[in-house]
Parts: structure tokens; sequence; C-alpha cells
């Protein structure tokens, strides 16, 4: 298989113009679990278990191209989750080549984040798509330069003893204040190429990605969690 035979361009998602959700920051509920309050990444760590090694700065963290994905090193089921990302103002590329990150559910489902301001790409890889599966309801972006919000709801999968799902994993994604994906049954792994496999699975960190081009210097700020 190709990348392109789980590409989905039409129809396109409506642009909906959303508040400056990033403005202000949105405080951690009493019941939290703080995942990134701007001081360090001790909370997190790489793909081998070490140091995560992205750049931490101005109460944000960024990016490190070349370094790999990070993930939380504690493990999740059910949970709300929120975080803040922002796309430098000026970025250059296009479709994918624009600010390419990923948010992994339990290290496995990938949910876009992606600079869709005036860019188009395939629908199923926009940003709040799941990721070549499906399609985000609206493109809600802000402006390169200014802050995202992302809020998600999900469920985590349960499985039968031979490996299929007996409950699939569902997501809710909310970006800017505005509905992007709701309840969506998330099919399988989210890979590059090729069509989703049901892997059997525990708990899970939350992953971010190292899209690894120059293209790519997202940050990040405000991070938290509910298990629910």
């Amino acid at each position: 298989m190709t990348p392109e035979m789980t590409e989905k361009w039409l129809p396109q998602p409506p642009v909906v113009t959303p508040y400056n959700a990033g403005a202000t920051l949105i405080k951690a509920p009493s019941d939290a679990i703080v995942l990134f309050d701007g001081s360090n990444l001790s909370k997190w760590e790489n793909a081998a278990g070490k140091s995560a090694e992205w750049t931490v700065h101005d109460g944000v963290f960024t990016v490190k191209k070349g370094t790999g994905n990070i993930r939380t090193k504690q493990r999740f089921k059910d949970f709300q989750l929120h975080l803040e990302w922002r796309v430098p103002k000026g970025i250059e590329g296009k479709s994918q080549l624009r600010g390419n990150s990923g948010l992994f559910l339990q290290d496995m489902y990938e949910v876009q984040i992606l600079d869709c301001y005036q860019n188009e790409t395939y629908a199923n890889g926009q940003t709040g798509s799941i990721y070549k599966q499906t399609p985000p309801l609206v493109n809600a972006m802000n402006k390169p330069g200014e802050w995202n919000t992302y809020d998600v709801i999900y469920t985590a999968p349960t499985f039968r003893k031979d490996g299929t799902y007996r409950t699939p994993p569902g997501v809710t994604v909310i970006q800017n204040g505005i509905l992007l994906q709701y309840n969506t049954v998330i099919q399988g792994n989210t890979p590059y190429i090729g069509f989703p496999q049901v892997v059997p699975h525990g708990d899970g960190p939350i992953g971010l990605q190292d899209h690894n081009d120059d293209s790519a210097p997202i940050s990040f700020r405000n991070i938290w969690i509910r298990e629910l």
C-alpha cells in the first residue's frame, strides 16, 4: 500500500472562526493531574523510557526535531484531557508539512495536530481528525502564532479473549470551544500507511509526536488530565 490509498480529500470540513481560546490559561481543576506546569518535563519520557529531550522555555515546551516522540510516564484508561498548542507565526509549508504533530491517546490512537489555517490537506488528516479515519466536523483553527486548545474526553476499549474489541474506543474532541469529534468510534490504531488494526492493550500513556521535519516546531503548555 501507499499513504495516498487512505487519504480522503472530499468533502472538506467547513471553516468556523473560533474565539481566541488560548488567550487565557484554563486552570486545572482540583482533582486533575497536571502533566505540564510550565517548569519541566519530569512527568514525560521518550520512547526508550529515558528523559524527554524536548525544549522547555518561557513556560512552554517545544518539539525538538529528531529526538522522537514523548509520552507520559503515567498510564491512563478513561480520561478528560486538556492541552494547549501553538504553531509559530510565519510558519511555511503546505498540506501535511506545516506544523505537523499528533496527540496519541493511550499511545495508540492519534488525534491530528496540524496548522490547517488556510492550508488544505486531506480531510481525514486535518487538525482534530482521528488520523486516516474520521475527519473533523469543522476546521476551527486559530491563526499561526495564536494558541489552540484541545479538550478531549476518551473512553478506552475493552477486548474479548480473541483480541477483538468487546467495546471499541470512543472520543470527543473540542478545539477552541468548537466540537470536532462527537463520541466518535475509533476503528483501530492509526497508521500512516495501511488500514486500522485492532491491537489489544491495557492502560497507556498520553503521547506527543515529533514529526521530524523542519515545518513542525509545535509548542505546548497547560496540560492536565482527569481520570474518569
